[in-house]
């Protein structure tokens, strides 16, 4: 029986306050007050709260590269509001750096410097300043040259230069990684320490003592029943600007609701009296070059950015969640974990793909091609579906722009507002064309899979470039609104050419919530279904565990399913044992 609940799609930043005091059944059960739109979708009432346990951890930085360095210094000084121990990386402009010298950064003869000088340096040259200053347990360095390669956007290093942000650097940053990291010649010298003054404590807001009482009533784990549970929780604990953040799609949010409605659409054709004693819910991917890699599950944790908005340990939690499950883990090219930490905690042989956006400076991509090859990542997904972001209003609501994240891959979008997203998106090459393959080839021998392909037509040109294989996909609906729901694309491709799921994998994301998803997708001939917002929810409540837990919740399904449809192996899942029901939509309300 299919819910026809109507979702609701703008949610108020300011979310409404509930009861201070939060119980475990209360996280799961009650439904969250939203300030919304309605979607033009049937589709599921699809829960939004969330809770987390987010620990307070040291963050390790394993970023070589000065611009990263400070992205990440200056980026994460308006995130206190949201999460004290975050930060991104980016891989993609890593540049070779020059160390400081030890002894330059604690040179006795110095001359101290008073926090009345370094507050004159927080202008530009060109706007009449001094140039761009901040302060870093007492040293002093200088950031002016950065501020046009900063892609989390000029307002943010403006906004902070002249300060003391040891504050919010120092939790996650490594003790040496000014000194490893750090172009001598941009240390200028010690503050005078009877200049500082000592920052005081504020009073906790409402809305912080509500995530707080819900961090502390965490659901056990073991209530958490569905990803929609993860939701709900997540909901409960993030900030306003880490819940727009993830949460967010392009314009009325009708496409990530038709992504959700689609699944709907299709109904099952079980059979009966078979032997369904053993199931076996394994599958071979990334079979392109050798043997490939056999996941336990038709499922991928699909590359989604910034994780450590919702738990210190962030995209590790993934990944260790990953290594445990026998499936793979697609990493975000904006993640707020570095590369190599993140290839550092995988267990040996773990498959690991590396999602792509192309710099327009291409000698920033071909760095980072070389090295997930050298680092032996399995793949590489080239994100075709955003050469600009969308307009992703919850986000932009959120004062986005006071929380941009320091991530150095290059030149910035300047637009105001543009919100968390549009100011990490700045340095991606919005003219890649077919042609780009033969580039891609030339640099990366590792299998290339288009993520964001959206029409048969592409399937085909996608098969004629000789590439590995398609991700369908729409971004999460965070990009084109009224972009075809990935399931939707997937069943015209099974039905117009059949043929082309024996040449190329063909994978999907979007949408996809239950165990029932997956097996739906994989009647029509998907190898492997990508989820991004449940881990990305599970993790902000559970850290690790919340991951394994998800996993778990979705392998319970899938093998539940498969045995109420009576199949025992995936290569039995056929579009026989599928319905495909009329599309509907309905009316939006207007705001």
């Amino acid at each position: 029986m299919f819910r026809t609940a109507v979702r609701s799609s703008i949610r108020s930043c300011s979310r409404s306050s509930s009861s201070s005091s939060l119980s475990s059944s209360a996280l799961l059960h009650s439904s969250a007050q939203r300030s919304s739109l309605q979607y033009r979708a049937l589709s599921s009432s699809s829960s939004s709260a969330t809770a987390s346990n987010s620990r307070a951890q040291t963050s390790r930085d394993g970023n070589k590269n000065v611009k990263g360095l400070v992205a990440g210094l200056v980026g994460l000084a308006l995130l206190a509001s949201a999460i004290p121990t975050r930060k991104v990386h980016n891989e993609q402009a890593r540049l070779p750096p020059t160390k400081v010298s030890p002894a330059a950064a604690s040179d006795p003869a110095s001359e101290l410097i008073s926090m009345d000088t370094v507050a004159e340096y927080n202008k530009l040259p060109s706007d009449g300043g001094k140039g761009l200053w901040v302060v870093i347990k007492g040293e002093i360095y200088d950031v002016t040259e950065f501020v046009d390669n900063h892609p989390g956007g000029r307002n943010i290093i403006l906004k902070n230069a002249g300060k003391d942000v040891t504050e919010l650097y120092e939790p996650i940053h490594p003790p040496t990684a000014l000194q490893e990291n750090l172009d001598a010649s941009k240390h200028i010298g010690q503050v005078d320490p009877a200049t500082v003054q000592i920052k005081q404590a504020g009073e906790e807001s409402a809305e912080g003592r509500k995530r707080r009482l819900a961090r502390q009533n965490l659901p056990p784990l073991g209530t958490v029943l569905n990803l929609d549970d993860f939701e709900r929780i997540a909901e409960s604990i993030l900030s306003d600007q880490a819940w727009a953040y993830y949460s967010s799609a392009a314009d009325d949010e009708v496409t990530i609701a038709q992504n959700r409605a689609s699944f709907q659409r299709i109904v099952f054709r079980p059979r009966i009296l078979r032997a369904i004693g053993d199931v076996d819910s394994s599958v071979k991917l990334i079979t392109s070059k050798g043997e490939g890699f056999t996941s336990s599950l038709p499922l991928y944790i699909s590359p989604a950015a910034m994780a450590k908005l919702g738990h210190p340990d962030g995209e590790l939690n993934l990944t260790r969640g990953a290594g445990k499950a026998d499936i793979i883990q697609g990493i975000s090219a904006n993640a707020s974990v570095g590369l190599d930490e993140m290839l550092d905690v995988r267990k040996e042989g773990q498959p690991i793909i590396y999602q792509l956006y192309v710099n327009k400076d291409r000698a920033a991509s071909e760095r980072i091609l070389k090295k997930i090859e050298e680092r032996g990542c399995s793949a590489v997904m080239l994100t075709v579906d955003a050469p600009v972001m969308g307009k992703r209003e919850r986000d932009m609501r959120c004062k986005g722009e006071e929380v941009e994240m320091g991530v150095d891959h290059g030149k910035v979008v300047k637009a105001k507002g543009g919100g968390v997203a549009q100011a990490i998106s700045g340095y991606i090459d919005p003219n890649i064309t077919w042609d780009d393959i033969k580039w891609f080839r030339k640099i990366c021998k590792l299998p290339l899979y288009l993520k964001g392909v959206q029409t048969v037509e592409d399937v085909e040109l996608a098969v004629k470039h000789n590439v590995e294989g398609v991700v369908l996909s729409n971004h999460g609906g965070r990009s084109l609104e009224y972009a075809p729901a990935a399931l939707d694309v997937l069943v015209e491709l099974r039905q117009r050419r059949p043929d082309l799921f024996d040449k190329i994998e063909v994978f999907m994301d979007g949408g996809v919530r239950r165990g029932t998803d997956v097996l739906k997708a994989v009647a029509l001939g998907a190898k492997a279904v990508g989820l991004g917002r449940p881990f990305l929810y599970a993790q902000s409540g559970y850290g690790e565990a919340g991951v394994t837990r998800a996993i778990q919740i979705l392998e319970d399904e899938i093998h539940r399913g498969m045995r109420l449809l009576g199949v025992t192996s995936l290569d039995e899942l056929t579009p026989e044992m599928i319905d495909i029901l009329p599309r509907q939509f309905f009316p939006i309300n207007n705001r």
